[in-house]
């Protein structure tokens, strides 16, 4: 799944491996060893060896006092690779959730370790342009098929807001995005202020909002939250459901095919796009479908068709991304920023900004295209 090590943050092995042998005896076998994966950094997550050669996964909530009472929520995770057990969504088998944070300090579940491949690099250079295709083409569909499953056949019907997903998003990123305009740079005293278009974007949103739809989402639906078959071009597992809820299907697919965004001829995207190895290695490969290859291969699944929504769809996403990395110039502002590139980070707003921004006006001009058109039909 991806480089393991050395564990870096210290967990009671010996309370791991009283609570695992105890609660879940058919699986567990002392002695148990753990090592860290090097991606989960949101919630960290480790390989289990079971005294039996056997491996798990374990996903925990970070030590410490959380910032959000609703991040992290592993909880939560649990109970969606539940529900989906016995459905034809490829995920990972769970075997156990902890919310005692006594045992091993915060709340834990344990998952399969599903052996296969995850790739990093969203062209995936390095197959045939036969596998390259079939690969993105399990992508699209694997998540037609999750978008497939009625939240109340697995008892999720609970599991986020029944509709109005983008409605509830143009509210909550408007009081974000007006909390962070506000943060003072601590040497210049001036506050960062607003993104360009951003007020102007969602006043449009709000104007334009797609049909609504409700399913089961991932929340980060990605190439490489995807585990591929070791040799064959098919999704096996799906993984780092932290950000999964109820909402519009369109958020999943903008994810997914964000790359696509990035490489479209119809809109001139900013050179820090346009140049991206990854970018310029989608736009070259053979092998790599064509949006309306991919939104073809979802809808025969789903059963309705995304793309003339999906210009709002990029448009929306592209804005969020512009103001989670406004939020990261915003700690960056005030000096609280963790990360060593925050301020490089911060920067990335702007590009985004801009892209949502053409993609506002890309679907502006096809709405008004397809109004000129209505009359002649």
């Amino acid at each position: 799944m991806s480089t393991v090590g050395p564990v870096r943050q210290p967990i009671d092995v010996a309370a791991l491996e009283r609570y695992l042998t105890t609660h879940v005896p058919r699986c567990f076998r002392s002695p148990i060893t753990l090592k860290q994966f090097g991606y989960g950094q949101s919630n960290p997550t480790y390989l289990v060896i079971n005294g039996d050669g056997r491996k798990y996964v374990m996903r925990k909530k970070p030590p410490g006092s959380l910032l959000s009472k609703t991040a992290h929520a592993v909880e939560r995770e649990y109970r969606v690779l539940h529900a989906l057990q016995n459905t034809p969504v490829p995920t990972p088998k769970v075997y156990a959730l902890c919310e005692d944070p006594a045992v091993i300090g915060t709340p834990f579940y344990i998952m399969e370790f599903v052996k296969g491949r995850i790739f990093e690099n969203y062209a995936i250079p390095d197959v045939s342009p036969t596998d390259r295709k079939l690969i993105w083409k399990s992508a699209i569909q694997t998540l037609a098929l999750l978008h497939s499953i009625p939240p109340a056949s697995v008892n999720l019907q609970s599991y986020g807001a029944p509709s109005n997903f983008y409605a509830r998003q143009i509210s909550t990123w408007t009081k974000i995005h007006a909390s962070q305009s506000k943060a003072v740079d601590k040497e210049t005293n001036q506050p960062i202020g607003d993104l360009p278009h951003f007020h102007e974007m969602l006043t449009y949103f709000s104007q334009h909002l797609p049909q609504d739809r409700t399913t089961i989402v991932h929340g980060d639906f990605k190439i490489d939250n995807l585990i591929y078959h070791p040799t064959e071009p098919r999704v096996i597992g799906i993984v780092d459901w932290e950000l999964s809820t109820l909402g519009h299907p369109l958020s999943d697919l903008a994810n997914l095919l964000t790359p696509f965004s990035y490489i479209d001829k119809d809109v001139q995207a900013p050179a820090e796009f346009r140049t991206h190895p990854h970018n310029i290695d989608l736009a070259t490969l053979p092998g790599v479908p064509s949006p309306a290859e991919l939104l073809g291969w979802y809808a025969d699944i789903a059963g309705w068709n995304p793309a003339p929504d999906m210009d709002f769809a990029f448009a929306f996403t592209l804005m969020r991304g512009s103001a989670i990395f406004h939020g990261i110039a915003a700690r960056y502002a005030m000096r609280v920023a963790s990360s060593e590139k925050a301020r490089e980070n911060g920067e990335r707003r702007w590009g985004y900004s801009e892209l949502a921004w053409a993609y506002t006006q890309k679907h502006e001009r096809a709405v008004e295209a397809r109004k000129r058109l209505e009359p002649k039909l």
